[in-house]
């Protein structure tokens, strides 16, 4: 069973960045694709950014030009680097991941980080 782990969250002022993590564990062959989802209260989840395996990137319109998100293939591991943040950014950031364990193509969330922007 993988499971994804998030870390990075926290509280920072508007103007401030914050860098996200989310590593993946256990049996996979590939991963595919990975990406980051946000929540703020009363809200939707929806789409922060993704990149596939072969390094294609995707970005939601609130976000681009601020967020950049980069994978590191041999720990498994995405990251979210967050600058200029806004007090709309604030939510929880979950990350979600696609990916092949050599029998199977499967999905998985993790639990949430909270990010928190003061203005």
């Amino acid at each position: 069973q993988v499971q994804l782990v998030e870390s990075g969250g926290g509280l920072v002022q508007a103007g401030g960045s914050l860098r996200l993590s989310c590593a993946a564990s256990g049996s996979i062959f590939s991963l595919n694709v990975m990406g980051w989802y946000r929540q703020a209260p009363g809200k939707q989840r929806e789409l922060v950014a993704t990149i596939t395996d072969i390094t294609n990137t995707n970005y939601a319109d609130s976000v681009k030009g601020r967020f950049t998100i980069s994978r590191d293939n041999a720990k498994n591991t995405v990251y979210l680097q967050m600058n200029s943040l806004k007090p709309e950014d604030t939510g929880v950031y979950y990350c979600n991941a696609q990916y092949y364990t050599g029998r199977k193509y499967l999905e998985v969330w993790g639990q949430g980080t909270l990010v928190t922007v003061s203005s």
